[in-house]
């Protein structure tokens, strides 16, 4: 069996709310093991924004382990986060969070910034990535002169780049249309079709549907974890694995 490219164990986040204490997570376990399709589920408060906040290194728990690739990041220094997260997260905001007066290869070439890269391949590397999304003809092309949809797969194009371990995805198709929102579960589809790990943040349960595995959350703790048999999609036909 693969290393798990995750391995949380009794996560614990806790928070000083004036005099009273918040259990945010209060003792969670679990592994990804690669190519994994997970969703993240559950209602207001029950913790899975403060999960994704600890899994995508934007905060440390309280207590318990997290190793992520091999490396136990529970209590790195914010500097050696930032490290992590840009080589080993990839994040899709539902926001988009994209440079609104930056063309869309400049916006995708970000990550790269930092990587040593010289521009003229850091350039090659975005532009690869954008067509990868289907957008290899917006290149300069800035965000207002982009649809909605057409903005979320710059930035799942960004995402993408530094071919992260993980792409995290916060509720991303929660300011898109109905339509547009199915196009770019689609993409999630064609993604983890080539051997991408998802994890996928929603409270939506038609967006859940798409993973292969579905966590809920309640008060903290993990309430349920449940594989589900799914078709995988091909281009636009569903290819039944067991078939």
């Amino acid at each position: 069996m693969a290393q798990p490219i995750i391995q949380v164990s009794d996560l614990k986040k806790i928070y000083q709310m004036g005099s009273a204490k918040v259990h945010a997570l209060d003792g969670v376990s679990f592994d990804v093991p690669p190519n994994e399709y997970m969703a993240i589920m559950g209602p207001s408060g029950s913790g899975k924004s403060t999960l994704m906040n600890l899994i995508g290194c934007l905060d440390t728990p309280t207590s318990g382990r997290y190793v992520l690739n091999n490396q136990d990041v529970s209590e790195l220094e914010d500097a050696e986060l930032a490290e992590v997260r840009n080589r080993e997260i990839g994040f899709v905001f539902q926001t988009f969070n994209l440079l609104p007066r930056t063309d869309c290869l400049s916006n995708v070439e970000l990550p790269l910034i930092y990587s040593g890269l010289r521009t003229s391949e850091r350039r090659e590397r975005a532009a690869h990535t954008l067509e990868r999304v289907g957008l290899g003809d917006r290149l300069d092309h800035k965000p207002n002169e982009l649809s909605g949809g057409q903005r979320q797969r710059v930035a799942i194009a960004r995402a993408l780049v530094n071919n992260p371990s993980i792409l995290l995805a916060d509720e991303p198709t929660g300011n898109l249309d109905t339509k547009t929102g199915e196009e770019i579960m689609l993409l999630f589809e064609e993604l983890y079709r080539m051997g991408n790990t998802i994890l996928l943040v929603t409270h939506e349960d038609e967006i859940s549907a798409h993973a292969r595995r579905i966590v809920r959350l309640r008060d903290g703790l993990i309430e349920s974890d449940e594989k589900v048999a799914k078709p995988i999609l091909q281009g636009k036909q569903i290819v039944d694995k067991s078939a």
